[in-house]
């Protein structure tokens, strides 16, 4: 896809006119990355916003030795844009690719005059980093507070809304995510999520299938 008709389709640039949108075009570099490669590292510092046009990337953070998946970005998707709104900003959190993936990447100073020019995108920007952040705190709070078959489901029913497309029977997240990312995303170990997604299997809640996973009952716990 053309620069300027994926950024149609970002929530933030959506808005935009197709001139305004060529500009924008006009600025961003592409890079291409393999599978498992490092974007950048917690505790880089950040200029640069980073707008996925093939692949898929995760956002993690280190807990002690233990990795916790935040989130996943797909076509479409951007992120880096906390550390690249403020100038010598560090990262708070590690984006690798989970495939091999193409960015294209908007440097800080191209940012700083685009939201200038355009001061409905400084709101839409901030509208959307503090959605994200509520949802990483939300995140944290169930690595607390929740138990691990409690996690599991609510972060199917988070990927259903984020990724899911509908079926007949159900919502299929149109992710395909191994035992260990989802372990990770929940702040356990493979051998638990293997042994939780087997019962919601058997209680008729899930269907696997190839590493996607097809919500059938499942509900979001009060």
């Amino acid at each position: 896809m053309i620069p300027h008709l994926l950024l149609g389709k970002i929530p933030l640039f959506c808005e935009l006119i197709p001139s305004d949108l060529d500009s924008i075009a006009s600025l961003l570099i592409e890079r291409h990355y393999k599978k498992g490669l490092s974007i950048f590292m917690e505790g880089d510092t950040g200029d640069e916003l980073y707008i996925i046009k093939s692949g898929s990337v995760k956002i993690y953070r280190f807990n002690g030795a233990k990795e916790i998946i935040l989130a996943i970005f797909r076509v479409g998707d951007f992120f880096g844009e906390m550390a690249s709104i403020r100038k010598d900003q560090i990262r708070s959190a590690s984006a690798e690719t989970l495939e091999p993936t193409i960015l294209y990447v908007l440097k800080r100073s191209d940012l700083e005059r685009l939201l200038e020019a355009h001061p409905r995108l400084t709101l839409k920007l901030l509208d959307i980093s503090m959605n994200r952040l509520q949802k990483t705190n939300e995140q944290i709070q169930d690595l607390t507070f929740l138990d691990v078959r409690t996690r599991i489901k609510k972060l199917l029913v988070r990927l259903s809304q984020e990724h899911g497309v509908q079926q007949d029977n159900g919502v299929l997240i149109d992710l395909k995510l191994t035992h260990k990312q989802i372990a990770d995303m929940v702040g356990s170990v493979r051998e638990t999520v293997t042994k939780v997604l087997l019962e919601l299997q058997d209680e008729d809640n899930i269907v696997i299938d190839k590493k996607k996973i097809l919500l059938i009952e499942i509900k979001r716990p009060l």
